[in-house]
């Protein structure tokens, strides 16, 4: 009786499996690509409760520089992929984590990694295209200012943490230093996308002065800006900003205007 009972389960838990295996899996899901000639790794985090009937939204997560290299894992264990593992029912969303190869930052050539797997994410997924958002952490911050620079058109929102802008001319420098300044010429491309910035008042590692200044600057714009900084926080600005309760609210309420920007 005991093996009738024990095949029994088994042959119960292989039908499952094959009905699971007939649907959309879910979860943090390995992807690949072709960037620059060479194929890269990432992945694409997809809710449990995913329906294809439904649009929804996207969240293109950059990451820093401790998780760059080819694994295309390490990504999600920093920041937004740590946040989602916590508590996964903050995020309904489709996620993806791109990853750059060592040694390369977001304005980078390989940086055509994270709009190129944003891309498939979307084509492979039914998505919302009024609500993809951008998000990173320190160099990844600077890749979300960056990218967001580069393709205002593209996001309904970004969500910058412990970033930083840089010059055109600096390691990672994308924008031209105008009269008025590289803050000033970002809020300028930037003024109609709602933004949400975090930044530890005690970050050793990127000055909090660059991010006042960058939310100064879209105020001046006239943007709709929230800036969060975090007394006592250093670099890891990260996790208190992706535990803040009312993000994923204010995230997922933003929408590009019709028709785009």
């Amino acid at each position: 009786m005991k093996t009738k009972r024990i095949l029994w389960i088994l042959g119960a838990w292989l039908v499952a499996g094959g009905a699971m295996a007939e649907g959309t899996p879910t979860g943090f899901l390995d992807r690949t690509l072709q960037c620059e000639g060479a194929e890269r790794r990432y992945q694409v985090y997809v809710p449990r409760d995913y329906d294809p009937a439904v649009a929804w939204p996207v969240i293109l997560f950059l990451h820093g520089s401790g998780e760059r290299g080819e694994d295309g894992v390490r990504p999600t264990q920093v920041g937004l992929g740590s946040a989602i593992r916590w508590s996964p029912e903050r995020w309904p969303a489709i996620v993806v984590f791109p990853q750059l190869p060592d040694r390369k930052v977001w304005s980078d050539g390989a940086g055509c990694m994270a709009l190129a797997a944003l891309a498939a994410a979307e084509a492979e997924f039914h998505t919302d295209p009024d609500r993809v958002y951008l998000t990173g952490v320190s160099l990844g911050g600077l890749g979300t200012w960056q990218l967001a620079y580069e393709h205002p058109e593209r996001f309904a929102a970004l969500v910058p943490v412990c970033g930083f802008v840089e010059p055109a001319g600096h390691r990672g420098g994308f924008v031209p230093d105008t009269a008025d300044g590289p803050h000033a010429e970002v809020a300028r491309r930037l003024a109609q996308v709602p933004t949400w910035i975090f930044h530890g008042a005690a970050d050793p590692v990127v000055p909090v002065e660059d991010a006042r200044l960058m939310s100064a600057a879209l105020e001046e714009a006239g943007a709709k800006v929230h800036y969060s900084e975090l007394a006592g926080v250093e670099h890891n600005s990260w996790d208190p900003a992706y535990a803040t309760e009312s993000l994923p609210r204010w995230l997922f309420d933003q929408r590009r205007p019709a028709g785009g920007r």
